[in-house]
């Protein structure tokens, strides 16, 4: 994949989130749209998952490089719920909510594996019918 067409990719991609996220500050559609934490979540590991793969490109096997991706997508969604707890807790007193944590982290997974399976298919040669 040409290195700049991605870096434009994952510029545009982090734009759309940053307006989409100031769009439902301003508009109040994190509490009026009861799925929208998942889409911003998603996008975000998608993104996460792209940078990944742009940061960290392919050079060893296909599962070590997918499990590695994996595993920093899986990282930093644990990470910013820790954060995210700990804002609930100290500044808004808000009560931990466990499905909230684990559906966020499912939600951050699922966009790195749609990121994931974005770039294989980009990058991997199709192998002819040799049947």
């Amino acid at each position: 994949m040409n290195p700049k067409k991605f870096s434009i990719r994952l510029i545009s991609l982090i734009f759309l989130i940053f307006l989409l996220n100031y769009l439902a500050t301003e508009f109040h559609w994190y509490s009026s749209i009861w799925y929208f934490d998942m889409i911003m979540h998603v996008l975000g590991g998608i993104w996460l998952g792209l940078a990944s793969i742009y940061l960290f490109p392919l050079k060893e096997d296909s599962f070590k490089f997918i499990f590695k991706i994996f595993l920093i997508i899986l990282l930093v969604g644990v990470g910013w719920e820790i954060f995210e707890i700990l804002v609930d807790k100290v500044i808004t007193q808000n009560s931990f909510n466990t499905l909230d944590t684990l559906s966020d982290i499912f939600f951050d997974l699922s966009g790195g594996c749609f990121a994931i399976l974005y770039f294989l298919k980009r990058t991997m040669p199709i192998k002819g019918n040799t049947v």
